[in-house]
């Protein structure tokens, strides 16, 4: 190993020790992931939710499950519960831009006074 590659990996570990500073770009990182991440996580739960219960009506109108389960008009039940998650999956999106919004007007002005730093 030659002197470059040594000064190289004693720069590399050094790094990994020494204590980062925190600088406006960092906060300011932090405070848009502070926005977004209700509105993702909201999204991603209620979509999923919503996904399943459509599938729920799916399995009802395409398998024998309604059987199992004791239901005895399977194609009406099945509809309506497909139909009550694609509702669901549809207003998803405008839920999450709703909540995205109120989260950008709440740390609005903090975000552009750390972005004119």
């Amino acid at each position: 190993m030659n002197k470059n590659d040594q000064e190289f990996l004693v720069q590399k570990i050094k790094t990994q020790y020494i204590e980062k500073q925190h600088s406006a770009l960092d906060e300011l990182k932090a405070l848009d992931k502070k926005v977004k991440r209700p509105a993702n996580v909201f999204a991603y739960i209620f979509g999923s939710i919503s996904a399943i219960i459509m599938g729920a009506g799916m399995s009802l109108v395409m398998t024998d499950i309604s059987e199992t389960v004791g239901i005895q008009n399977p194609m009406l039940c099945g509809i309506i519960i497909g139909v009550v998650g694609m509702i669901l999956a549809i207003v998803n999106y405008p839920i999450y831009k709703g909540i995205l919004g109120s989260r950008r007007k709440k740390y609005a002005d903090k975000i552009i006074a750390l972005s004119e730093k």
